[in-house]
């Protein structure tokens, strides 16, 4: 049977192109470079706040998976602190949306979003390995950790009014956050049979390409958004 020790640093490498489109997109280095439209910033922010709702749940299901299926307690108390924060992560949409003149209620869900929680929901069916579940939680924390801590990179130039976006999720503390996420998937990787490694690096696939796809959503009729190949 493969070695299944490592199995997320095996998978970054194989679907690198993926995770480049995913953490690399045009939108992501507009706001680098400063040069980001804010109607599409503002698009994405709405559009973000709708999701965060929706991935509250399956973060709470993917607890519900560790309590019942995870051999290390500790498992829990990690993804806990990750649902505790979303609520600060909500509150904070909603005070950028007041301080944007965004209107929250009544948004249209954008295609894209639709899907993408849609995605979410089939994760959160019980027939949905713990495995499968926490390293599809994990990507979707990680890109956005990996794309915004791009954007304070050195030499970035970031407006002032975009720096605290790029800080929510590009600090250091939610980088280590992550990398705890990665090093609990990885040992369920490490210990399940090989069907259940293929399905979470599908879920892996999948949300590479539902990121992109947001990104894109953000990214219309500006410059040229990037395909899933």
């Amino acid at each position: 049977m493969e070695e299944k020790s490592g199995m997320i640093g095996k998978w970054l490498k194989k679907h690198l192109h993926l995770y480049v489109a995913a953490t690399r997109h045009n939108f992501v280095l507009s706001i680098r470079d400063g040069s980001v439209d804010l109607s599409n910033f503002k698009k994405w922010l709405a559009q973000d706040y709708i999701f965060v709702r929706e991935f509250v749940p399956f973060v709470a299901s993917v607890m519900i998976k560790a309590s019942k299926t995870s051999d290390d307690k500790n498992d829990m108390e990690a993804i806990l602190g990750g649902l505790t924060s979303l609520n600060d992560e909500i509150d904070w949409f909603k005070q950028e949306a007041s301080k944007w003149s965004i209107p929250l209620s009544g948004t249209i869900v954008h295609k894209a979003n639709e899907n993408y929680c849609m995605f979410l929901s089939s994760l959160m069916l019980p027939e949905v390995e713990y495995a499968v579940a926490i390293t599809a939680f994990w990507a979707i924390e990680a890109v956005y950790q990996e794309s915004f801590a791009h954007c304070l990179e050195e030499d970035n130039k970031v407006s002032q009014e975009l720096q605290e976006t790029c800080k929510r999720w590009g600090n250091e503390k939610f980088g280590h956050y992550c990398r705890s996420l990665q090093n609990i998937a990885n040992r369920c990787l490490e210990k399940a049979p090989d069907h259940v490694c293929a399905r979470a690096e599908v879920a892996f696939q999948r949300v590479l390409e539902h990121e992109v796809e947001f990104w894109n959503m953000s990214h219309e009729g500006v410059g040229k958004s990037i395909d899933i190949v």
